[in-house]
């Protein structure tokens, strides 16, 4: 009787072990559950074809924007075989390419900026009381970014949503700087560290 208790005991002990294992690794959560009031928006996704010496390889390419409502914004990419993959590194990509725009009081931006990427060309100024005045990946942009009172014009026929995102991130960068989500980083790897200890 002894020995069967015992071998319940040293089996029920080592269940919750893995499970403390399972969360102190993350416990399959994304980029987007870990870094806090981060919205994102998918701008585009493709399914792109790489020839081999064996056929055709399939993979996807997600091109994706995520910001806070208060100035944060970044465009990133990523592939991968399937969509999952290629989102989470979409979302680190546009992580670390990240920008923090200097508004003015009434949330728009401070000076008419322009630039070209590509074949994309971007125009954004601003436009007092008018509310934002823009269409396609622009108006995706600017709504994560939290800025009203622009109006944008796309001053080309490329209808690359892609090209066009990274215009406009290249036209404001004269009005924004640099922004680093690593202290989010910080405190989510100090909680997985406390949690493999326990």
């Amino acid at each position: 009787m002894t020995d069967k208790t015992s071998t319940t005991k040293q089996s029920t002990s080592k269940r919750p072990s893995g499970s403390d294992r399972r969360k102190g690794s993350g416990g399959g959560k994304t980029f987007a559950d870990r870094v806090k009031d981060v919205d994102q928006k998918i701008l585009d996704i493709r399914r792109v074809t790489r020839v081999v010496a064996g056929g055709r390889r399939m993979s996807f390419a997600v091109s994706m924007v995520i910001g806070d409502k208060t100035g944060v914004v970044g465009v990133g990419t990523g592939k991968g075989g399937d969509t999952a993959l290629a989102i989470a590194k979409a979302l680190k990509s546009a992580k670390k390419n990240a920008i923090k725009i200097k508004k003015t009081e009434s949330h728009s931006i401070p000076m008419e900026v322009g630039a070209k990427y590509c074949s994309s060309r971007v125009v954004l100024f601003p436009n007092k009381g008018k509310g934002l005045v823009a269409g396609a990946a622009v108006r995706d942009i600017l709504i994560i970014a939290g800025v009203r009172d622009v109006t944008s014009k796309v001053l080309s026929g490329s209808k690359n949503k892609l090209n066009t995102a990274k215009a406009v991130i290249k036209a404001l960068g004269p009005i924004s700087t640099k922004h680093s989500f690593a202290n989010n980083k910080v405190e989510v790897e100090t909680e997985n560290n406390s949690e493999d200890k326990e």
